[in-house]
């Protein structure tokens, strides 16, 4: 039986956040009145991770959060209660590692490894030198200085060998043991020991990819393990033998090499990951390589404890991390819907503005930030946000072009951190190129130049064109057409018809396998080159409004109409009325209430501007040199007012991995320590200058209840849109919390189930706004729509109408308001701080009959109401018709 999610709870498991833990809180979300609880990736993921996105293994439940035992305790406890689950799971991509067997086989056994297919690896490189093997840069330094060093060692660990860099382990080539066991040989003159190392050295080469042979390899190899196990057992002079041949190499430098030489992986210096890796990643995260689950041995394999689960109904549903990032999305999501008919799927697919979830993908819908980006754009008002774009530009000389700023990060990041991706594009690209005689005089420098400009001219993740099917759809063209006209006016200097070419190659327009190959690994590509040239880039460069700067969305962008919203929001009910809506997650920039309380800047822009102006020449003593610039300085003020009240930890730490990520003064991969030092120094000295905070906190106190009617806004449009809403993990009480690892802290949930309790007791909506400052009527909001929810799917699922509600009166641009279905009806107001809490004489047509505001507790008879009794006690209003 399918059972639909009516809500969730995103819970972030760890080490410090067990199945135990979960299990302890999940009477309170029962309580609070969510359907499902959505969990963290839990499959088995490396070693102390804080996320779960970094898996190891499929088949396993992670040990740190408690194991099949603890997994087992937990989904009884939701059982007990009656919550359903749904699972967050990771299709694209694996971590690397000991703990990982499966890669651990590659790097013993090179293209012959039974897993070999199951990872995104280029054996055939066009550099020689890394043909057939899989290049590591891990090193701290040049390959020779660290093996001069002596930081590279072999070690044997009872009869298997290993090679050490620090805490780095990787194994052995079985053939290349044979240079220690033939020198061990020679020591003890043993015929056996000189059998097994012959034997090695027959083995079938690790380079053949033909699966008989690597499976008798495979074979052969696990015998002669064991012989030499035995031996080494039985016969402890042997062992002392290899241990002093083990000693001898690693004294012998230049042995050492040779031996490492022989590796089916190359050990590099760090920096060379830019340029010459071999293996598609997760965005630029070497340590996360990229599967090959359009593979069906290898989607089964990855996907058997998930598909278990949900056909045993422990799971009801999935949300589905990163599809961009697959070679064909569409189908994975058919092949998951096959297997799994009745779950709720979603896929964090991210949309930019105007751009829709594709119709035919068998899913629900997205994780949720179209819908996070379009409350963004709604509370903001657009007048003050062009007046922001001048503010912005004068004080910090910055550019005042988003998409300008967002072309050159793209390019940037394509250059540095997403070069070797773009390389092997390249190689592919040169090849097609020559066996084109019209083509093949372009040289690889100018193809280069050429894809990387074409893939910044993407104003979206990915397109979806399928060579198989023959699948390419006009939206798909037209956005391809128009990234070629963009690169040509960027790049003058290119080709024409190269770039025409490179997008004929992309549209289908010229086919061939190569052709095939080259346009659904440039699919995969666009997405790393938004996501680390945009969100990880120009979202910290660009700061105009900082609260605007968030995955999915056009920071440039001048804020949104009523009928752009209404719009939007029937298009979900009308094409994906289940999927996802959302105000933060995990990956959010900032939490939702500091959003909402960003976007009351945007209503007093002039404020903003005196303010900004005082408090650089007040704190220009606390400067050192020209550090921090002026542009850190801007996005600090914001992040202060957003946030605070902020620790001086919490915001050094936010602010360091800020500028970091602009890349601007500072970066991940080189520390300015001139200005990351100045930074911490700035920020220290005005947090202790007590005139400073006593301005801020006046300008906070002046927009702070502006910021908590907005929350409370768009809380309950989160939770009465087409959609199933999501809470964040503690956000159902203010949250003013950064990106992550502050998004992360713990959540006391001992404080909600107190507060919740004394709701459910029937404190009146006056005590209830009285301890505004605890948080208790964001509570309550989530609360009453939650348990409404629960009671009344119908009222909000499929077929549930939209229908807006149109305000008549001078001040109609300020409400929101729509009816779901013929019995509920949700008015919430915008840019409170201009509207002043006086709504003259604006009125709104409710439908007749008997209306219950669920909220306040009051009945309304329909009709023409006035919308300052209809939110005088309450800022925001729920009604409910009452059924017959």
């Amino acid at each position: 039986m399918r059972r639909i999610p009516a809500s969730t709870y995103r819970l972030q498991l760890h080490k410090d956040f067990t199945f135990d833990d979960a299990a302890r809180a999940a009477a309170y979300l029962k309580a609070l009145g969510v359907s499902h609880v959505y969990c963290s990736p839990y499959l088995q993921a490396a070693p102390g991770s804080m996320h779960g996105y970094d898996v190891v293994d499929h088949e396993k439940v992670n040990e740190e959060l408690g194991g099949e035992e603890g997994h087992k305790r937990f989904c009884q406890r939701l059982a007990e209660l009656g919550l359903g689950q749904v699972l967050d799971i990771v299709p694209n991509h694996m971590a690397i590692g000991r703990e990982n067997r499966y890669w651990w086989d590659v790097l013993e056994n090179g293209p012959s490894s039974r897993y070999a297919q199951w990872f995104d690896i280029d054996w055939n490189s066009a550099e020689v030198k890394l043909q057939n093997k899989v290049l590591l840069p891990v090193l701290g330094d040049q390959y020779g200085r660290i093996l001069d060093a002596g930081q590279i060692k072999v070690e044997r660990g009872g009869e298997g060998f290993r090679v050490r860099y620090g805490d780095n382990l990787f194994p052995v080539a079985p053939r290349s043991l044979s240079l220690v066991l033939s020198r061990a040989e020679a020591i003890t003159k043993n015929d056996q020991l000189n059998f097994i190392a012959e034997s090695l050295l027959r083995l079938p080469s690790p380079e053949s990819t033909d699966r008989e042979v690597g499976m008798q390899r495979h074979r052969d190899k696990t015998v002669i393990y064991g012989l030499l196990q035995r031996l080494c057992t039985e016969e402890p002079e042997v062992v002392k033998a290899i241990d002093c041949a083990v000693g001898e190499l690693n004294g012998d430098h230049n042995a050492l090499d040779e031996f490492l030489n022989q590796q089916q992986y190359r050990l590099a210096y760090w920096r060379t990951a830019g340029q010459e890796l071999g293996y598609r990643r997760f965005f630029d995260v070497n340590s996360l390589i990229g599967l090959r689950v359009e593979r069906p041995h290898v989607f089964d394999a990855t996907h058997r404890r998930i598909l278990e689960w949900l056909r045993e109904g422990v799971l009801d549903g999935v949300r589905v991390d990163h599809p961009d990032g697959l070679r064909d999305p569409q189908q994975y999501c058919e092949r998951l819907r096959n297997q799994a008919p009745d779950a709720w799927i979603v896929g964090e697919k991210i949309l930019e503005p105007g751009e829709f979830l594709r119709e035919n993908w068998p899913i629900e819908g997205t994780s949720g930030y179209d819908f996070l980006n379009v409350c963004n754009s709604l509370l903001a008002h657009g007048n003050g946000l062009k007046e922001l774009t001048a503010i912005y530009g004068e004080f910090t000389h910055e550019p005042i072009d988003f998409d300008a700023v967002a072309h050159e990060k793209k390019l940037n990041v394509e250059q540095d951190a997403l070069g070797s991706d773009v390389n092997r594009l390249t190689s592919l690209f040169v090849e097609i190129c020559e066996n084109n005689r019209d083509r093949r005089d372009y040289t690889r420098a100018e193809i280069r130049r050429a894809i990387r400009e074409v893939a910044a001219c993407f104003s979206i993740y990915r397109t979806y064109v399928v060579p198989a099917r023959d699948q390419v759809v006009d939206e798909d063209r037209a956005r391809i057409d128009k990234a070629v006209e963009c690169a040509k006016a960027e790049r003058q200097d290119l080709d024409a018809g190269l770039l025409d070419f490179i997008g004929d190659v992309l549209a289908l327009r010229a086919r061939g396998g190569l052709e095939t190959e080259f346009l659904l690994r440039f699919q995969q590509f666009t997405s790393p080159v938004m996501a680390k040239g945009v969100e990880d880039t120009a979202f910290y460069c660009f700061n105009r409004m900082i609260g605007m700067n968030e995955v999915g969305s056009d920071p440039g962008r001048n804020g949104m109409t009523l009928d752009e919203f209404h719009s939007y929001c029937a298009k979900m009910q009308a094409t994906h009325p289940l999927t996802m809506t959302t105000l933060s997650t995990h990956d959010t920039k900032r939490a939702d209430d500091v959003r909402a309380r960003l976007a009351a800047i945007t209503e007093i822009p002039g404020r903003w501007k005196t303010a900004l102006s005082r408090w650089s020449r007040a704190n220009a003593a606390f400067r050192t040199g020209k550090y921090p610039d002026r542009n850190t300085e801007y996005s600090l003020y914001q992040t202060l007012i957003g946030a605070w009240p902020i620790s001086k930890d919490r915001l050094i730490a936010y602010m360091e991995k800020a500028t970091r990520e602009a890349k601007q003064q500072t970066r991940w991969t080189q520390h300015n320590e001139e200005f990351e030092q100045a930074l911490r120094s700035f920020i220290e000295r005005i947090l202790d200058s007590h005139s400073f905070v006593a301005e801020l906190e006046n300008f906070v106190d002046r927009i702070l209840n502006a910021g908590r009617v907005n929350s409370l806004a768009q809380t309950l449009l989160k939770y009465t849109a087409p959609g199933v809403p999501d809470t964040y993990q503690g956000s159902e009480l203010w949250d003013m919390s950064l990106v992550d690892p502050d998004n992360r802290r713990p959540v006391d949930y001992d404080v909600r189930a107190k507060l919740l309790a004394e709701l459910d007791r029937g404190l009146d909506v006056q005590e209830i706004m009285e301890r505004i400052e605890s948080g208790l009527p964001k509570l309550w909001v989530a609360h009453s729509a939650l348990c409404l929810r629960r009671e009344r799917p119908e009222w909000f699922g499929a077929d549930a109408a939209y229908k807006p509600l149109i305000a008549e009166g001078a001040k109609s641009d300020h409400l929101v308001g729509y009816l779901r279905g013929d019995s509920v009806a949700v008015l919430v107001p915008r840019w409170p701080l201009k509207l002043s809490g006086n709504w003259a004489s604006t009125t709104v047509d409710l439908p007749q009959g008997e209306w219950k505001n669920r909220l306040t507790r009051e009945a309304v008879m329909g009709g023409r109401l006035r919308v300052q009794a209809l939110l005088q006690r309450f800022p925001v209003a729920l009604l409910t018709r009452a059924v017959e």
